[in-house]
């Protein structure tokens, strides 16, 4: 797919990144008076929710619905609505609100747009450092505007890899995979948001991600990231309902690829 032919995309690329600075200046002013917000749980009590989460994904959907009413939208926390235009956005408001709730600077909005199943947009904005990563199908990845192109001679082994895992992963199963990575010679770190570190492998401080369980609110932003950037990523599924589902999620630069494939079994 050529997306020059796709009408709209340029246009609507342009919103998510200013939709993205709205929102994360919004959810930036929650943090930094986060003391005062209620904290709700969800399946369990480290899967945590606000106000804050709701009010970032009612303002992005609004800006969205008031400038493409015919676009769905899939949100983390309002679900999904259909739309007839063949676009549909996928928001994470907060991804990383447990590092949020507790004063830590490693969470984001993340805005991915899909045409057709494939993620044809990339947005992801972390406000506590002010960096907005932008990719759009075939016009390659910025972080702030500067190209942004993973490195080849990158591997597990000189480099460090993102992994993440929730209440759908068990405990044996994190445990392999630090041990499949420490065997491959490799080095791991987990920053609680799994949107932001597959931004991390698009500007190359990560030379991978894997979580055997990813929701497409997470990974979709990132993936267009990684793929703009000269990465590649594992498949997620887009086909109608199971847009909804979790499944796994891995991304890389070319050098780690077959190293972490191995050891997410994919």
């Amino acid at each position: 797919m050529n997306s020059q032919s796709v009408t709209g995309i340029e246009e609507r690329f342009a919103l998510a990144q200013s939709v993205a600075r709205e929102a994360g200046k919004l959810a930036l002013d929650y943090f930094k008076r986060r003391d005062t917000l209620i904290i709700e749980t969800k399946r369990d009590l480290q899967d945590v929710v606000s106000v804050a989460d709701r009010e970032v994904e009612e303002l992005i959907r609004s800006r969205f619905g008031e400038a493409y009413d015919t676009d769905g939208i899939l949100g983390e926390e309002y679900g999904l609505e259909q739309g007839v235009s063949g676009y549909t956005w996928v928001v994470d408001p907060i991804d990383g609100t447990s590092p949020f709730v507790n004063g830590m600077p490693n969470w984001c909005v993340s805005i991915a747009l899909l045409h057709e199943g494939i993620p044809v947009v990339g947005v992801i904005y972390a406000p506590c450092f002010d960096e907005l990563y932008a990719a759009r199908r075939g016009n390659g990845a910025t972080l702030n505007g500067k190209p942004l192109t993973v490195d080849p001679t990158r591997t597990i082994q000189n480099a460090v890899t993102g992994f993440g895992a929730n209440s759908h992963v068990t405990p044996a199963s994190v445990g392999k995979i630090v041990e499949g990575i420490l065997e491959a010679g490799g080095n791991f770190v987990r920053n609680g948001s799994g949107a932001l570190m597959l931004a991390y492998v698009a500007s190359g401080r990560l030379v991978g991600y894997y979580e055997p369980y990813m929701h497409a609110w997470d990974c979709l932003a990132g993936y267009c990231l990684v793929k703009e950037a000269g990465g590649w990523y594992h498949p997620f599924p887009a086909e109608g309902e199971r847009l909804t589902k979790g499944a796994p999620v891995l991304a890389a630069a070319p050098g780690a690829i077959d190293d972490l494939k191995k050891i997410a079994g994919l």
